[in-house]
């Protein structure tokens, strides 16, 4: 199948938009087409109706009965540990990166550009001092096949 994230029930879902963004919630039931009841109990979420255009869904989902109070799916939450899932995911940590480089000021801008530039003069001499060496090495074993014959 194409397709591995569906919208269903307990599905746990990223809020990119809106008064929320940035909180994961999980999808307690389906209104229609366009807009699902969500419910964050561990990113502060009240209970409330939101759009699908303003949430990603991710790969995990709980467990808990249709329509589940916020008791129901605070425990299945804290059950599955989806913040210690989350925090190991790739995605959670690009956040994370992004929010870092958003606080940072214009002094440290500068310290991060310098660093950049003395850690890319490095790795370019050792590929090049490397390359230089496959290139003897290479003309080596071809001296030698010339001489053998």
């Amino acid at each position: 199948m194409p397709f591995q994230r569906f919208v269903e029930t307990g599905r746990i879902a990223y809020a990119c938009d809106g008064p929320h963004q940035g909180k994961l919630v999980a999808i307690v039931d389906i209104i229609d087409q366009n807009r699902v009841l969500v419910d964050g109990p561990a990113s502060n979420v009240s209970r409330c109706a939101m759009r699908l255009n303003d949430l990603h869904l991710t790969k995990f989902r709980i467990r808990f009965p249709f329509t589940g109070s916020t008791r129901v799916v605070r425990k299945a939450w804290e059950a599955a540990k989806i913040n210690d899932l989350w925090k190991e995911t790739i995605w959670a940590k690009k956040v994370e990166a992004k929010k870092k480089r958003l606080q940072l000021s214009d002094f440290d801008r500068f310290k991060l550009r310098r660093a950049k530039r003395i850690r890319n003069k490095l790795r370019t001499d050792v590929f090049y001092r490397l390359k230089k060496k496959a290139k003897k090495t290479k003309a080596a074993g071809a001296n030698k096949k010339v001489e053998k014959k």
